[in-house]
């Protein structure tokens, strides 16, 4: 039960005038009308819930996941609302340098740059075998931009938001 909240609709204004002056069946519909009225305010106020920008602080997690979007917990209420507002977004561009950098973007509040060697190759000769050149990527951080217990996360992100095929390094510059 919920001090406080009340229901929109007491059960009793239901009955018929003459079961509305049973004390009997006033008490057992006030004690159902208290057990009921957290969900009808929750029902009431169901949209706001899917809405990053209203959800309660609490189910943000919750919102995140059914996105399949992880949240760093030292992130502020902010930046996880932000990351879940772009959601869809930013499953599209995943695996990209756009991608990656809009997450780190968020992440880092922008103090990561993110270096790359490009991927693209073609030939008009077929059979003509790919550049020996290795595909890399580099996310350079100034240091003590990012707090020490964000940084793994921000490894965690990287690793997560690049092309698997392509090695990485985060480096850390003055």
């Amino acid at each position: 039960m919920t001090p406080g909240v009340r229901t929109p609709r007491p059960m009793i204004d239901l009955l018929p005038a003459v079961l509305q002056e049973d004390p009997v069946l006033a008490g057992l519909t006030a004690g159902l009308d208290e057990v009921l009225a957290p969900a009808y305010a929750v029902l009431d106020c169901l949209d706001a819930y899917w809405d990053p920008s209203l959800a309660p602080a609490d189910f943000l997690a919750r919102l995140a996941a059914w996105l399949g979007v992880t949240l760093d917990e030292n992130w502020t209420d902010d930046q996880q609302r932000e990351v879940i507002r772009h959601a869809v977004e930013l499953h599209g561009v995943r695996g990209t340098v756009r991608g990656l950098r809009w997450q780190l973007e968020l992440a880092t509040r922008g103090q990561a740059e993110v270096v790359e060697s490009g991927g693209v190759h073609w030939s008009r000769t077929p059979g003509t075998p790919p550049p020996s050149e290795e595909p890399s990527l580099v996310v350079r951080i100034r240091r003590g931009s990012v707090p020490d217990a964000e940084l793994a996360a921000v490894r965690e992100l990287v690793a997560w938001a690049k092309p698997a095929h392509v090695p990485h390094r985060i480096e850390l510059v003055d």
